[in-house]
């Protein structure tokens, strides 16, 4: 019954094999983060340099970190985020590009 009382620790779905991946882990998370930033950007057509910046950036960190990721969790968390940074990317392109 120990598993019963054990805590989870919050990036346990990220960490499935039982081993700490703090790099991994990062990459994920700031992939999802500027994904999240990139989308959320891209409705207003004034925000296109933050939003292709962020898209962009998030690319490749999520690039990067599908070549690092260890397990499955990090993978699904890493092509949200991914998906989400380049609909951000093209759609803020789309309104303007990266410079002014």
């Amino acid at each position: 019954m120990a598993q019963a009382v054990r805590w989870n620790h919050p990036f346990s779905y990220l960490n499935s094999d039982g081993k700490r991946h703090p790099v991994e882990n990062s990459f994920a998370s700031v992939t999802l983060l500027l994904g999240l930033v990139a989308v959320i950007t891209a409705w207003w057509p004034g925000l296109h340099m933050i939003g292709s910046w962020a898209g962009l950036i998030g690319i490749l960190t999520g690039a990067w970190g599908q070549f690092i990721s260890a397990t499955t969790g990090e993978r699904f968390v890493t092509i949200i985020g991914l998906g989400a940074a380049a609909v951000g990317f093209y759609l803020g392109v789309a309104h303007g590009g990266l410079v002014p």
